[in-house]
């Protein structure tokens, strides 16, 4: 693992219903694909390795295209370190989480 990748997808639609649906195909899709991820409430975080994040992040896109939207934005951060200690999921927010059931 060598990066970390926040994605935001924004569908333009109108419906809070319509958005959650769209965004939930969105989320479906980050979990089929394996890696560790962290759902938030307005991005969600994926570990691996970084040129299979980039096309995850270009995947969502299209998935969210497919899904009814007839366009979408994102808003993308990502954390690359080829040859060093990455921040993990873990931890940055688990400490925060721990009294949680």
């Amino acid at each position: 693992m060598n990066a970390s990748v926040a994605i935001q997808t924004l569908p333009e639609v109108y419906d809070n219903d319509e958005t959650v649906r769209i965004v939930d195909e969105v989320i479906a899709y980050i979990k089929s694909t394996g890696y560790k991820y962290y759902v938030g409430p307005f991005e969600t975080t994926v570990e691996g390795d970084y040129d299979e994040l980039m096309d995850i992040v270009k995947e969502c896109q299209h998935i969210a295209i497919r899904a009814g939207a007839p366009a979408v934005m994102a808003y993308i951060k990502v954390s690359f370190r080829p040859n060093g200690d990455l921040l993990t999921i873990d931890r940055k927010v688990t400490k925060h989480h721990l009294d949680e059931k």
